[in-house]
């Protein structure tokens, strides 16, 4: 197995649908189809590990139904592709603010992460309401010196 760590960053499909006279939603529908394709490229090659840049905390400040959109979206990435992460020994792994997000992805059932435990294969993450800016911000408060 490679030693590789892949970022991909799921970014530009509602403009690529726009261009195209497609619905925004149909961009990301794309766009989640192209991230699966790239995962199981990447198992093939034997790759170590993918994270998934798929919904950044700037996503909030979408229009509600695009923000419905993606959440069903993910939501339906999920529970399809789980499943099919398990019969390729592809660890799945969430990362972010998955606590505003309902359900918790990541939290699934037992038996899920019993069989996730076993697997040995590409690790997958999937970032989730993250931002760089906050972890920048929270390591300058870490880093600054204490007021007297």
């Amino acid at each position: 197995m490679h030693n590789l760590h892949v970022g991909i960053i799921m970014d530009g499909n509602g403009r690529w649908a726009q261009r195209r006279g497609l619905p925004r939603t149909a961009g990301h529908i794309e766009g989640a189809e192209g991230g699966q394709q790239n995962c199981r490229d990447a198992a093939r090659a034997g790759m170590r590990v993918i994270t998934l840049y798929a919904f950044s905390s700037d996503n909030w400040r979408r229009p509600g139904t695009e923000v419905t959109a993606l959440m069903g979206l993910l939501r339906r990435y999920i529970t399809t592709e789980t499943r099919r992460c398990i019969e390729q020994s592809i660890r799945i792994n969430f990362i972010g603010r998955r606590d505003r997000l309902t359900p918790r992805p990541g939290s699934r059932d037992r038996a899920e992460r019993a069989a996730h435990r076993r697997l040995y294969g590409m690790l997958l993450r999937i970032a989730v309401d993250y931002s760089s800016q906050h972890s920048i911000l929270e390591a300058s408060r870490l880093a600054a010196p204490a007021s007297q």
